[in-house]
């Protein structure tokens, strides 16, 4: 196993709606429960950071300027500060860093569709500047499945001096759905000098570690892997469960332990699949 491998945490979003569903509560943009429903938020980020994670994504994921002006009356900047705000006082004093983390923008960017490169930079702009000057100490940007888009936010982002971790969401041929491929990430990306390039999402544990395993020995820049719990299987009852349970899922991405410097949940992972991760990497 490679040595001092950072834990990341697992799904906000999913985790969320988990609880709120629980509640009764609607299944609003995660971002809104920063101030709607902040206590739940500062549950989940106290979960991960018991379960092992050393560093927490703030629930910022999605809270660009064009989502919040449609479904939110609140600003970007009060939505982003609270949810980096949220995240620092519930690990407070432990030693737990917390990132600002954004994602693509709904609307694509030239030449795929009608956004040019300065407007999605001054969106991203926004962002960052909230969670930075809220105390976030990195930037994640994840999820993006245009190279380009994340070129601009990635340059945007290395502006604030804190260290910007870049994930794509791959298909299982190990391409973007714009085509993008991990040696073009690399190429993009490595002038930039972005402290982390990797893939998040898309797939579950089983496709997804023959795709990070492409960047391996390809770039001296750290990997980020955080792959989902797979698709989600619909019971004969109408219930909804992941297809990796906490263990199957540690299984299944133990082999990436060997190369790769970031590793965490996306959709459908809980703090007791990093319990499992943590446990893997002995530090249970």
């Amino acid at each position: 196993m490679k040595q001092n491998i950072t834990l990341l945490d697992g799904a906000i979003g999913t985790t969320l709606w988990d609880k709120a569903a629980a509640h009764g509560w609607k299944k609003d943009p995660v971002w809104t429960y920063n101030t709607e429903h902040p206590e739940i938020v500062a549950q989940i980020a106290a979960e991960y950071a018991d379960a092992g994670s050393q560093i927490l994504f703030a629930n910022t994921f999605g809270a660009n300027g064009p989502a919040v002006k449609k479904s939110s009356k609140r600003s970007v900047s009060e939505i982003v500060s609270e949810g980096v705000r949220i995240a620092k006082d519930a690990v407070r004093d432990r030693g737990i860093r917390i990132a600002l983390d954004a994602g693509p923008l709904s609307e694509l960017m030239e030449p795929y569709g009608d956004l040019e490169e300065d407007e999605v930079a001054e969106i991203y702009r926004e962002m960052f500047e909230a969670g930075v000057g809220a105390g976030a100490e990195l930037i994640v940007l994840e999820t993006f499945i245009d190279l380009g888009m994340l070129r601009v936010a990635a340059e945007e982002a290395k502006k604030y001096g804190v260290p910007v971790l870049c994930s794509l969401s791959f298909e299982r041929l190990g391409k973007t759905m714009m085509g993008n491929s991990p040696e073009d990430m690399i190429e993009e990306l490595e002038p930039l000098g972005v402290d982390a390039v990797g893939m998040n999402c898309s797939l579950g544990p089983d496709l997804a570690v023959p795709v990070i395993r492409k960047f391996a020995g390809k770039t001296d820049i750290p990997l980020f892997f955080k792959p989902n719990a797979g698709i989600p299987v619909l019971a004969a009852d109408g219930s909804v469960s992941t297809a990796y349970s906490a263990k199957a899922f540690a299984d299944e991405v133990a082999p990436a332990l060997e190369f790769v410097d970031y590793i965490g949940g996306c959709c459908g992972t809980a703090p007791s699949y990093i319990r499992e991760l943590a446990a893997r990497m002995g530090r249970n």
